[in-house]
């Protein structure tokens, strides 16, 4: 069960880009062991406010608290070490790295060393990189890519990839995973086994998940509350079944 205060709190966040309002005192949470999902047409904020959440993106006023601490002025990179990571609409992936490699990438926050170890290649060193990939081997095993950790991650498949991108993310340890639209590219069958997988990483691994998507079937799936976004502000937040009913949100997005 969630606990009584959101594991992320956005509190009256406004974002202009020159003239442009982009967001308007949006009011946002997550609660602790959810996937939440942040819905909207294009142009609605949506990825504008996972920038605002992970620091990419300046925010104009409001606040943006992790765990019940203002996170607001903190860079990007700390934000990361705090435990909130993201993915990107467009694949991020290293293509000339191994699949192995990549996901590495991900977990070398976490690693004990510094720079002189990595030089020295002291006995710290070793035994941080014999960790680090072990621990991407098990990310790899739970997406279902350990066959494939040899593999350059350029000659995997579109859809390989993106569970590429995820075992990378889950490598971090994150708090809260930020998913942006990572059903895109995919066909049914596999937005479908994509479905499962965020379920998973919710249920299993004990990682609270925002999620922006269109696939309203996905959303609807597997979301435990979903909101809404409309021109920069908030048209509504509820159960999937409340925002479905919702008479705005139909007449805004979701149609008949």
């Amino acid at each position: 069960m969630p606990d009584s205060a959101p594991l992320l709190a956005v509190s009256e966040v406004s974002v202009r880009f020159g003239g442009v309002s982009a967001l308007a005192d949006v009011d946002f949470c997550i609660e602790k062991g959810t996937v939440t999902a942040l819905i909207g047409p294009n142009g609605a904020g949506k990825t504008t406010l996972l920038g605002a959440i992970t620091g990419m993106v300046g925010i104009s006023q409001g606040r943006v608290a992790l765990c019940g601490r203002d996170i607001t002025a903190l860079p990007p990179h700390v934000r990361a070490r705090h435990g909130v990571v993201r993915t990107f609409q467009n694949l991020e992936v290293f293509a000339n790295m191994t699949v192995l490699e990549n996901v590495m990438t991900g977990r070398h926050a976490l690693v004990p060393y510094g720079i002189l170890d990595g030089i020295l290649r002291t006995p710290r060193f070793r035994a941080g990189e014999r960790a680090c990939r072990e621990a991407a081997l098990e990310k790899l095993e739970f997406v279902g890519l350990a066959d494939k950790k040899d593999i350059l991650a350029g000659e995997l498949p579109y859809g390989s990839q993106r569970l590429l991108e995820m075992a990378r993310a889950v490598a971090a340890e994150p708090v809260l995973l930020l998913l942006d639209e990572p059903a895109a590219g995919l066909n049914t069958q596999e937005t479908k086994a994509l479905a499962g997988l965020i379920a998973r990483v919710r249920d299993e691994l004990g990682i609270t998940v925002g999620l922006v998507e269109h696939d309203m079937d996905l959303v609807m799936g597997i979301s435990d509350a979903v909101t809404v976004l409309h021109f920069g502000a908030v048209l509504a937040t509820g159960t999937p079944a409340q925002v479905q009913a919702d008479p705005d949100v139909v007449a805004a997005y979701l149609g008949d």
